[in-house]
């Protein structure tokens, strides 16, 4: 099947079922992503502003700048095409709601606390993280509590790290933190800021989940909501696989509201709640009864 559509002001750009199959190869061996055929009309209206972006009129040529080892920013303008960026302040509730009914008690007999926000987008999530935490940790738990925030794409990474966000994003933000932990942005009458100690708290970086992670952990949570839902199952069962690595025991895993954990990181993850799961703790070794009859 061939699909057309105007690119550019010169004609209409051929887009072949192979094209597409050449673009979900090169879509998952980078980055991971499971492209269904069903996808093609979708894709191609997204990878067209692409296209019509760099000037460019036929698909081929745009296949070979993206293999260009020159072209990594365009790689990461495709992946910031064939996903959806949304999100928001405390989405999914019930979440942070665990976090500080199951998992906030723990955190405070800890000297160190880390959480990791993968796929943190704009910054929502790691900032009602951070937001959470200054509410409901003492003074002494804070001084050693911290945030790492990642997402694939930079662009995004920008835009959290300015911690500055529309008016109308205040309304799901809790009154009682809407008082501590935002302000109003001087330069931007219709924007806020989120305030430097909650900023502090948050380290943002660009990840690519698919790659080498450069850290070791341990975490007491992680969040990693409405990623996976692009990945294939074998990608997905390894990534969880990976995350519960990095979990300490007793910890937390947050996934997105149509996701599920499945495979082999189930050995050591129970379920804890909806989309929720939690590290199992190992029983403590047994001392041998050397008690002599």
């Amino acid at each position: 099947m061939i699909t057309t559509a105007p690119v550019s002001g010169s004609g209409d750009v051929r887009f072949t079922d192979d094209d597409f199959r050449a673009l979900a190869q090169l879509a998952h061996a980078e980055f991971g992503l499971a492209l269904a055929e069903s996808k093609k009309p979708l894709v191609y209206s997204r990878i067209a502003r692409r296209l019509r972006a760099r000037k460019i009129n036929d698909f081929s040529s745009y296949m070979a700048l993206l293999k260009s080892p020159e072209e990594a920013e365009e790689r990461l303008e495709l992946i910031s095409a064939l996903t959806t960026n949304v999100t928001s302040f405390f989405r999914e509730k019930h979440h942070f709601d665990t976090l500080q009914k199951d998992l906030i008690p723990q955190l405070e007999k800890q000297q160190r606390v880390r959480i990791w926000s993968a796929g943190c987008s704009s910054g929502q999530e790691a900032f009602s993280i951070a937001m959470t935490l200054t509410d409901a940790l003492s003074e002494a738990s804070l001084r050693n509590a911290r945030i790492l925030a990642t997402d694939i794409d930079p662009a995004m990474i920008r835009k959290a790290s300015a911690a500055r966000y529309a008016l109308e994003d205040l309304a799901t933000i809790p009154a009682k933190m809407q008082q501590s932990a935002t302000r109003p942005c001087a330069e931007e009458p219709a924007s806020f800021e989120i305030t430097a100690p909650v900023q502090r708290m948050v380290s943002f970086g660009a990840l690519n989940l698919m790659e080498p992670w450069p850290f070791k952990g341990p975490f007491d949570a992680i969040f990693c909501r409405n990623v996976a839902i692009y990945f294939d199952h074998q990608t997905q069962h390894r990534l969880w696989s990976r995350f519960t690595a990095l979990l300490r025991e007793g910890g937390f895993l947050f996934i997105g509201h149509s996701e599920r954990v499945a495979g082999p990181a189930l050995d050591s993850l129970q379920s804890a709640g909806v989309t929720t799961y939690r590290k199992a703790v190992a029983p403590a070794p047994t001392t041998p009864d050397r008690r002599q009859e």
